[in-house]
């Protein structure tokens, strides 16, 4: 798993070519865009709460994946990276809660408990499927330009809609629901909330915590593709930044400004030297610029970082805190069982993803989840830092910075329960796993005399650090 893959390299270098370079399918792209337009609340009714569009999607990119590794028509073993050793755990976990659960170790259980165990099993094939196909099929930096462009049209449409409803405080996507055929409203999202005289907007997620939170994550892959695409009109790939700016402000979350700052601070020291100068201007001038163009946010958002435990959500986070003590105590090991804990009332809300786990799936559950939020990016962290193409290792930057919001975010609510976020993060890993192999790759080219004399070495780092 170490630096050394024999497989590509990226940016200017000669890449080899084979049906395996053919890049991101049709359907993942679609998956990726569908993640943030078609609401998770609309969902086909026989299959419940993991029957909305991007999560069928994203079964289905698993399905194709299974059956052609199963026939033999791509080899998924050469493709090792970081990425499917946190999946493994966060599957294996899963495997050993779930048997437990269904075996009677884990205590009682109920149909509805059951039911819920095997949504959240779905939802682990769903992104296993995410991770080996995003990872396998993004061989260069090009291919990543094509998977996140959709991601980005699916998030620009997101950030949109969340500026209308942030202005008009009415939501267009109740006019669009009715077309969506053979799809019921299941409910679960909150797309208002009044905050401090402002309305809080949640786009098409589920709520504004998880807007905050995944327009964060996006905002780094946006970034680089303003700096690197050559496709488009550059006007319109800043816009999509903007707006990406603006939904997170019209959130008025502190799980979005700790994401977006984990974002920013992980991700501007991969910038190109130019772009790093002009991060010190953009930042601090866009912000002074939300504070002027929204009267109210400035006072708003302060308000949310100094109330401290006056605040409802979070005296109720820490009144929670002996009663998962208890539940957690008495099935320390495998819990009640993955996805089973239903709470009755608001106040029963475990806004905290490590919590929630810990109950469901004990301290193997826990555990899992700790490694699947913190592992993929740290690694990817470390491949930015070896990286040298600048648009390669901006790139892994900017990975690197979508995911390792998860860890902290995941600490202010249950992240794993909120579908965009759900299925966002695990195309993240998937691209971590492919910038993995790619810095791999490049060291690979570098080590090989035949292709970069070692004379040659220092003086293309130079050049492609600049």
């Amino acid at each position: 798993m170490g630096f050394g893959s024999p497989r590509f390299g990226s940016g200017d270098m000669t890449v080899p070519s084979s049906s395996s370079q053919t890049g991101p399918s049709w359907l993942l792209r679609l998956t990726a865009f569908a993640i943030f337009v078609f609401p998770a609340n609309m969902v086909i009714k026989p299959i419940g709460a993991s029957g909305h569009v991007a999560m069928l999607l994203s079964l289905g990119v698993f399905l194709i994946w299974g059956v052609s590794v199963l026939f033999g028509l791509h080899t998924s073993a050469s493709s090792r990276h970081p990425g499917r050793v946190a999946l493994g755990v966060m599957l294996l976990a899963t495997c050993v809660t779930y048997v437990m659960l269904y075996s009677g170790l884990s205590g009682p259980s109920s149909v509805a408990g059951r039911a819920s165990a095997d949504r959240w099993v779905m939802l682990m094939a769903a992104s296993a499927g995410l991770i080996l196909m995003t990872a396998e099929a993004v061989k260069t930096t090009e291919h990543a330009l094509i998977l996140v462009r959709s991601l980005l049209r699916g998030a620009f449409f997101c950030c949109a809609l969340a500026a209308v409803q942030f202005i008009t405080r009415s939501n267009p996507m109740e006019s669009w629901q009715p077309f969506m055929i053979g799809f019921v409203d299941n409910g679960g999202n909150t797309t208002f909330q009044l905050r401090g005289g402002l309305m809080r907007v949640a786009g098409t997620t589920f709520t504004p915590i998880e807007l905050g939170v995944v327009a964060s994550m996006v905002l780094p892959l946006s970034v680089w593709r303003c700096m690197f695409d050559q496709v488009g009109r550059k006007w319109m790939h800043w816009c999509i930044t903007g707006s990406l700016v603006f939904a997170i402000a019209a959130t008025i979350s502190r799980s979005g400004m700790i994401s977006a700052a984990v974002a920013v601070l992980v991700s501007v020291p991969f910038l190109p030297k130019l772009g790093r100068q002009w991060a010190l201007v953009i930042i601090p001038v866009s912000v002074t610029g939300l504070f002027v163009a929204v009267p109210g946010l400035i006072g708003t958002l302060l308000g949310t970082t100094t109330v401290g435990a006056d605040d409802p959500s979070i005296s109720t986070r820490l009144n929670n805190y002996p009663r998962v003590e208890a539940m957690f105590l008495s099935r320390p090991i495998g819990g009640t069982g993955p996805g089973t804990y239903m709470p009755v009332n608001a106040l029963e809300l475990l806004d905290n993803q490590y919590l929630h786990s810990a109950v469901e799936m004990g301290v193997i559950g826990a555990l899992a989840v700790f490694i699947y939020f913190s592992l993929p990016g740290l690694t990817t962290l470390h491949a930015a830092r070896h990286a040298v193409d600048p648009s390669l290792r901006c790139l892994a930057g900017a990975v690197a910075g979508a995911a390792l919001v998860a860890a902290p975010a995941s600490a202010t609510f249950d992240s794993l329960s909120f579908p965009v976020f759900a299925l966002l993060y695990p195309l993240i890993v998937g691209l971590g796993g492919a910038v993995w192999m790619m810095v791999n790759a490049e060291i690979s080219q570098f080590s090989d005399v035949g292709k970069l004399k070692a004379p040659d070495l220092p003086r293309y780092r130079t050049r492609a650090k600049e």
